[in-house]
């Protein structure tokens, strides 16, 4: 997709993001939502959801798209590289990426940007998975990022 009609793509579901989470509804109907959207908005979204700590484990979160790993083996693949990082990460294809996770062989690219709850912490990750290579950029991320600073709960309770 062109990066300004990508961007300005993030701009909608930004906004219509904004409306939907201003809503009554807990955390886990909070982050489908995000997903929801997200996986029907942008077509080369193969996977999309989240990935939430609990107990020092990340284990799958809301989600839509074919099925996830339900564990993701600690500091191992994607996932864990943004968790222990803090930051986004973007593999244009995930098949060089060491230790990658492969909860789907159909899966060529990804990204995954962190989750902070309201006090900086880092509770979980969105990935998103595209069966196409270098589906990810800059302008992902950005979008993303934004979308998720629309989430900062200061406490998400797994269990």
């Amino acid at each position: 997709m062109d990066p300004k009609r990508k961007e300005g793509r993030y701009d909608r579901i930004y906004e219509q993001l904004a409306d939907l989470l201003k809503k009554p509804g807990n955390d886990f109907s909070k982050l489908s939502t995000i997903a929801a959207l997200l996986h029907h908005k942008m077509e080369y979204f193969f996977w999309c959801g989240f990935y939430l700590l609990d107990s020092d484990e990340l284990i799958a979160g809301p989600y839509q798209g074919p099925v996830a790993c339900q564990l993701l083996k600690k500091n191992t693949g994607v996932c864990w590289e943004s968790v222990n990082k803090k930051k986004t990460v973007v593999v244009p294809n995930v098949h060089e990426f060491p230790g990658h996770i492969a909860c789907d062989s159909r899966s060529n690219s990804e990204i995954v940007v962190p989750l902070f709850n309201g006090l900086g912490k880092v509770i979980g990750v969105l990935d998103v998975d595209s069966k196409d290579y270098n589906s990810f950029d800059s302008v992902d991320a950005a979008g993303l990022e934004k979308i998720l600073s629309l989430f900062t709960p200061d406490n998400l309770t797994i269990n």
